[in-house]
C-alpha cells in the first residue's frame, strides 16, 4: 500500500509542476515580432547571392520575463517569397540569451542568405539597388522561461 501511495504522490507532484508551469502561457503568448528593418550586407558576385541584414524588434508586453531563442520566417519582398530564415540562439544557454524583461523592445539582427537561382533577376535586382516597396515576413517565434515554451506564429510588414 505504501508503494501505491508513493506512486500516486510522484504523479500528483509531476501534475502540479505541469499546472505550475502552464501558468505562464497566457503570458509568453503575448510577445510581438515587428520587422524593423533589411539591409543588403554583402553581395558576392561569382557565387550570385547576397547576404542581406534582417531585424526584428521583438517586444514583451507582458509581466513575466522569458528568452526567444528561435525566430523561423519565409521573407517576401513586393509578396514574392525569397526564402526562408531562421535566428536562433538555441546552442547558447539561457543566461546568455537577450532577456526580454516586461515592456522590453529588443531588435534581434538575423543574416539571411539571398540566392540568385531561388528568385526571379527582376527581384534580385530590385532587393539589391533597394527598390523593394513592402518587405514581409510570417513565421513562429518560440518565447521561454525556465518552466515553459511557446510557439506563436506571427506575420509583420514593413514598407
Amino acid at each position: 500500500m505504501t508503494v501505491y501511495a508513493a506512486i500516486g504522490a510522484m504523479f500528483a507532484l509531476m501534475g502540479g509542476i505541469v499546472y505550475y508551469a502552464s501558468l505562464d502561457n497566457t503570458q509568453l503568448e503575448q510577445v510581438e515580432v515587428e520587422l524593423a528593418n533589411i539591409s543588403v550586407r554583402e553581395v558576392n558576385t561569382v557565387e550570385n547571392r547576397a547576404k542581406l541584414e534582417v531585424t526584428f524588434l521583438v517586444k514583451n508586453p507582458s509581466e513575466k520575463t522569458f528568452t526567444v531563442p528561435v525566430i523561423g520566417y519565409k521573407l517576401f519582398a513586393d509578396g514574392v517569397m525569397l526564402g526562408s530564415g531562421q535566428y536562433s540562439t538555441e546552442d547558447i544557454a539561457m543566461p546568455g540569451r537577450a532577456v526580454f524583461y516586461p515592456g522590453s523592445e529588443i531588435p534581434l539582427k538575423n543574416t539571411f542568405v539571398l540566392n540568385r537561382a531561388d528568385v526571379s533577376q527582376s527581384i534580385y535586382d530590385a532587393v539589391l539597388n533597394e527598390q523593394v516597396t513592402t518587405f514581409s515576413a510570417e513565421g513562429n517565434v518560440t518565447s521561454e522561461t525556465s518552466w515553459s515554451i511557446v510557439e506563436k506564429d506571427f506575420v509583420t510588414e514593413m514598407n
